[in-house]
């Protein structure tokens, strides 16, 4: 297993992150999976014999059940593991019960250090954007929790590039705790995070964990076009994600299995192996229902793509460029820098 730095911390991640949104399978987290602690556990040990160190969670998967077992898998062996959990999200009915204000953040990091069972959380993320509460009351209160030895690291998840470099210019402005990891949807399904918010972790240090990046399962080699896959949703069922071009989600699949199919492996295996040649890319969270289809994504660590082969699949899953990208890439290409790379690629060089 590789372990690599997230962003500019000194955390250091495995490349591969355990993620727990099928433990519980309580409401609307059914589809998902209903992994029991015993179950927990088993998958927990195949991680670590892997060399996993890193957990993902969140206070709202299962309305808290997930944290509750991911607490009782982890006993005896917390040393070995670091946790990222996360808040925002309704845990209530009440009216703050939901967002980012102090009185929410605070009520809730310790309902998830009670349910996890530990002093503190390694690293905390803010599950998406309030925008009606300050910034300022948001990452005071986030500082304040490092400070007290609540939380160890800040992350943020599913902030567009506007919102997140506006509150990393508050924090620096304040002097508060920086966020040093961006967790965000990316796959070879939509790589729509390489118009701003890939360019700006280079940018700005932020270490990417990539959530869903098998796109809920479409990229895993049973979903082919014109046929139906024998179990999973359908196609149309999908609504995290959405497929927008379902053409060109089928033109991806047939390289990524022609790929598979030339390294004997599967095209799960290949899609995540994709995803960890790209630039600010810490670290893929990665969850299963089965303990065999987490096997065979924790094998993705050992897989190497050529650069043939890497470059047919951003060939094939590219996305056009929406201004003012196809502007800069006539008029700036001459004076790119890493950040402008992420979305430009080596080509503009």
């Amino acid at each position: 297993m590789e372990y690599r730095q997230l962003g500019r911390s000194g955390l250091r991640v495995s490349a591969l992150t355990m993620g727990t949104a099928t433990f519980g399978g309580a409401g609307v987290f059914s589809v998902w999976g209903d992994t029991d602690v015993a179950g927990a556990r088993r998958q927990i040990d195949m991680c670590l014999d892997a060399g996993v160190n890193l957990l993902d969670t969140a206070n709202i998967y299962s309305s808290g059940l997930s944290e509750e077992i991911t607490g009782k898998a982890i006993q005896g062996r917390r040393d070995k593991l670091l946790l990222s959990t996360k808040v925002r999200m309704p845990m209530g009915e009440g009216p703050n019960d939901a967002g980012l204000s102090r009185q929410h953040i605070r009520i809730q990091v310790d309902a998830s250090l009670r349910r996890l069972g530990v002093e503190h959380i390694d690293i905390y993320h803010v599950h998406e954007w309030d925008g009606q509460t300050p910034l300022e009351e948001t990452l005071e209160t986030l500082d304040s929790l490092v400070r007290e030895g609540k939380v160890r690291y800040l992350g943020v998840s599913n902030y567009a590039g506007w919102q997140l470099m506006k509150a990393l210019a508050v924090s620096d402005a304040h002097g508060y705790q920086r966020f040093v990891s961006n967790q965000i949807y990316y796959s070879l399904e939509s790589r729509d995070a390489e118009y701003e918010l890939l360019p700006l972790s280079v940018d700005q240090g932020l270490g990417v964990m990539v959530w869903s990046p098998l796109a809920g399962g479409l990229l895993s080699g049973k979903y082919r076009r014109g046929q139906q896959a024998s179990e999973g949703r359908h196609l149309g069922e999908w609504d995290e994600p959405p497929v927008r071009d379902e053409d060109k989600l089928y033109d991806s699949i047939e390289v990524l299995v022609k790929i598979a199919d030339g390294h004997g492996v599967s095209a799960a295996r290949v899609a995540l192996a994709y995803l960890l040649t790209k630039p600010a890319v810490s670290t893929l969270v990665v969850g299963a229902r089965k303990d065999a289809q987490l096997a065979d994504n924790l094998a993705a660590a050992e897989l190497t793509l050529s650069n043939e082969e890497i470059e047919q699949l951003d060939r094939v899953s590219t996305q056009p460029l929406i201004y003012p990208h196809w502007h800069q890439a006539r008029t700036a290409a001459d004076r790119f820098s890493p950040a402008d790379r992420a979305l430009h690629g080596p080509a503009a060089q």
